[in-house]
């Protein structure tokens, strides 16, 4: 499987960085590299990525307002936020847009291309640092009016555990059960809450407080 990747970076070193790690790997190629929002806008536009890698603080337009415009002209395109912030409104504020994970720029490379095929594969690659974030966001959200989907309570232990970030194998290990029970379970969750990933999930999980704060 071949991934076509865009990146948006203002900053020449992780331009070259970033470039480098991508070029460790056959089946990954860099399409465009764009240095701003509107730049990236224009970019798929003429070369349309599977992938775009996106910054957030850039001139003339940032990575969460890009995010969400592009998303509204291509919504087929997967936009993984990359970047050094780990801040909560940042993270937030990607969700909202669309974005369909976040990454920290200090990944290594194999961690960036597995994060690439799970964002392929439908799933929502989070840094475990942003994923710790991002349940700490959804235990707060608890204070709000709960709705609980009528979710069993395995579902919501499965459920917690993709906001921690974990993978199917890792979901099934934790819980003592096979990674074919793990899918099936999320393939419910997926239906219950009618959505279509993990990231669309978590977003819900942070409006609703569906996650208990235990």
């Amino acid at each position: 499987m071949r991934i076509r990747i865009g990146l948006v970076e203002d900053d020449e070193n992780l331009i070259k960085s970033t470039s480098a790690k991508l070029g460790m790997f056959e089946d990954v190629d860099l399409v465009f590299v764009a240095k701003n929002g509107n730049e990236a806008i224009e970019a798929v536009q003429n070369n349309t990525p599977d992938i775009i890698l996106m910054d957030i603080n850039m001139p003339e337009m940032n990575g969460i307002e890009a995010t969400a415009r592009i998303k509204k002209i291509q919504p087929l395109i997967k936009i993984i936020i990359h970047t050094i912030f780990d801040d909560n409104d940042k993270i937030f504020e990607s969700i909202l847009a669309g974005s369909s994970g976040y990454l920290l720029k200090d990944e290594r490379p194999q961690q960036l291309l597995d994060s690439l095929i799970e964002a392929m594969e439908g799933g929502a690659p989070m840094s475990r640092s942003i994923a710790s974030k991002t349940l700490q966001l959804i235990r707060r959200s608890a204070l709000e009016k709960r709705e609980d989907f009528n979710l069993t309570k395995r579902e919501l232990e499965i459920l917690n555990e993709l906001a921690k970030g974990q993978n199917y194998n890792m979901i099934a290990e934790e819980l003592f059960i096979s990674p074919k029970t793990v899918r099936k379970h999320i393939e419910n969750i997926y239906q219950k809450l009618q959505v279509h990933n993990k990231m669309e999930a978590v977003q819900l999980a942070l409006k609703h407080g569906i996650i208990g704060s235990g």
